[in-house]
C-alpha cells in the first residue's frame, strides 16, 4: 500500500508525491492491466507489441 503524508496542508504536493509512488511500483500499470479481461492471445499479442515498442526505442538511442 502507498501512502503519503500531507505537510502544511499541501494537497497539489502530496498528490504529485502520490503519483510518482505508484509509478514507480509498478502499480499504475497493475492497474491497467487488471482494468478489464484480456484473454491468452490478447495477452501475449500485447506483449510482444511492448516488446517490439523496446526494441525500436532501443534502436532510436543507438542511431542518434
Amino acid at each position: 500500500m502507498v501512502a503519503v503524508l500531507v505537510q502544511n496542508n499541501d494537497i497539489t504536493e502530496a498528490i504529485r508525491q502520490l503519483k510518482r509512488k505508484i509509478q514507480r511500483n509498478g502499480l499504475q500499470k497493475d492497474m491497467k492491466r487488471h482494468e478489464y479481461h484480456l484473454s491468452r492471445s490478447e495477452r501475449r499479442k500485447e506483449k510482444d507489441a511492448e516488446a517490439l515498442k523496446r526494441l525500436r526505442k532501443r534502436e532510436r538511442k543507438n542511431y542518434s
